[in-house]
């Protein structure tokens, strides 16, 4: 019964409907040659030897096993699989970093079986990408595409998901631009999210688009139970030629660096800087001697665009900046003051081995009548100097129901700027509170925990 219904429905769809459904069989054909499986070998620590007092404690027969033994036991060999896909006719293959991490040997197999020993090139952790090298003739290749994918967009993935050698899925590209840490815990890479089945053994494999060109390299799985559940991401062809190339020519990757310390806009902040919605990357902190201060940007400033891009969300720079070459002079549009400035950008360059920082140079209680909830003093000069700031104004207390803790303010934050005032002394402070309207939105910057914050403050309405 259940059978006859299936068939049913399906021969009533439209004949177009169902002669639209994509053909994958000649992109596979065509590609799967040049996708490769790769094999590692890699020392593992093994479980260190009991110390004296452990070994009393175990039972005699394990404690003859380990007697026996005498020295701590050798390191041994983990195996790993994986994916990737070659690139060039002389040899030159992309994998994920995280495939041939440690290793103590590579080895890529080919669809007809061959197998070949893999020289690492360079790897790269901040994008999770590598670059190997086997010496070999007849390679068949694929071409890394040059133009992004789009939203739902008919994607194609090969690899060896679980060890099975070049098992073939398919799905759509459900979002762009995801903001995902990789190993190295940072932002850079933009990645393609889709619904193509990936698996353990899938990492480094190609994500093809219907002309077979690869638009992305797979590299993680957002997963509850160790397989697929739809969610899967990867690494866009902009990023994978970029690091690529790099990598062929120096063995390791330089980004664009700038030099800040970025948050998100919601609402709230959007209305207090005069934005009609909530959108660019707001820099709570500008880092000394940086290509930011060079360039003369502010804390408070919101960046709209840069280079030429929509900066929608603070995640959105790290992607932008990272892929432009370090020395290059780029135009950045900014908030500031409620007006949008144009200013050029020389960026910086971050080395593989170096991490981004944003190194700061930066009397007794007074009631003041609680302003805005807040019972405030004077940050004190072993404060300061211990947070790197010139001035600042200590929270001590925020009253239950006010404005203050409606923001999110709490003891123990030091504020440093309200509105477009800087605040140094609580004679800043109040001065600044002075200017305010009833019922307006104000920006105030926070450093809480040593880490700079932005939050929105709303004036009370005058009783």
């Amino acid at each position: 019964m259940y059978k006859f219904v299936i068939v049913a429905l399906l021969t009533l769809l439209p004949w177009s409907t169902r002669a639209a459904l994509p053909d994958f069989q000649p992109i596979v054909e065509s590609a799967a040659p040049a996708v490769v499986k790769i094999l590692v070998e890699a020392n593992a620590q093994a479980q260190p030897m009991p110390g004296a007092d452990e070994l009393e404690e175990l039972p005699e027969y394990l404690r003859r096993f380990f007697e026996f033994r005498g020295q701590a036991p050798q390191q041994r060999q983990r195996q790993n699989t994986g994916s990737g896909f070659i690139i060039s006719e002389d040899g030159y293959i992309v994998t994920n970093h995280h495939v041939v991490e440690g290793a103590t040997s590579v080895t890529v197999r080919l669809l007809d079986r061959r197998e070949f020993e893999a020289e690492i090139v360079g790897t790269d952790v901040r994008s999770d990408l590598a670059l190997l090298k086997i010496e070999s003739d007849d390679l068949s290749v694929l071409k890394i595409a040059e133009d992004d994918v789009a939203v739902g967009e008919w994607v194609l993935a090969i690899g060896s998901p679980f060890g099975l050698d070049f098992s073939v899925t398919a799905g759509i590209v459900s979002a762009k631009g995801r903001s995902l840490p990789t190993e190295a815990g940072e932002n850079y890479v933009p990645f393609i999210q889709t619904d193509v089945a990936i698996n353990p053994g899938n990492s480094g494999g190609p994500l093809f688009d219907l002309q077979g060109e690869v638009v992305g390299v797979n590299s993680q799985i957002f997963t509850r139970s160790g397989g697929s559940i739809g969610l899967s991401f990867a690494i866009p062809a902009a990023v994978v030629s970029n690091v690529v190339m790099q990598l062929k020519t120096t063995g390791e990757v330089t980004r664009g660096w700038l030099g800040v310390s970025i948050q998100d806009v919601d609402l709230d902040l959007a209305e207090s800087f005069g934005l009609d919605r909530p959108s660019g990357a707001l820099i709570a902190q500008v880092g000394a001697d940086s290509p930011a201060q060079e360039a003369g940007l502010q804390s408070g400033d919101i960046i709209l665009e840069f280079d030429g891009q929509l900066i929608n969300s603070s995640s959105d720079l790290p992607h932008v900046v990272g892929l432009i070459a370090p020395g290059s002079e780029v135009e950045a549009v900014v908030r500031r003051d409620g007006q949008n400035q144009t200013l050029l950008v020389v960026v910086g360059g971050l080395n593989a081995d170096e991490r981004p920082s944003v190194a700061g140079r930066m009397p007794g209680a007074v009631d003041n009548d609680a302003i805005f909830g807040m019972v405030l003093e004077a940050a004190d000069d072993d404060m300061m100097a211990e947070l790197g700031l010139s001035g600042g104004v200590l929270v001590l207390e925020v009253a239950p129901d006010s404005p203050a803790a409606a923001a999110g303010i709490v003891g123990g934050d030091v504020v440093t700027r309200l509105g477009s005032r800087a605040v140094q002394s609580m004679e800043d402070f109040t001065g600044a509170v002075a200017r305010l309207q009833p019922g307006q939105s104000v920006a105030i910057r926070l450093i809480r925990r040593g880490a700079p914050l932005f939050l929105a403050i709303r004036v009370p309405q005058a009783e």
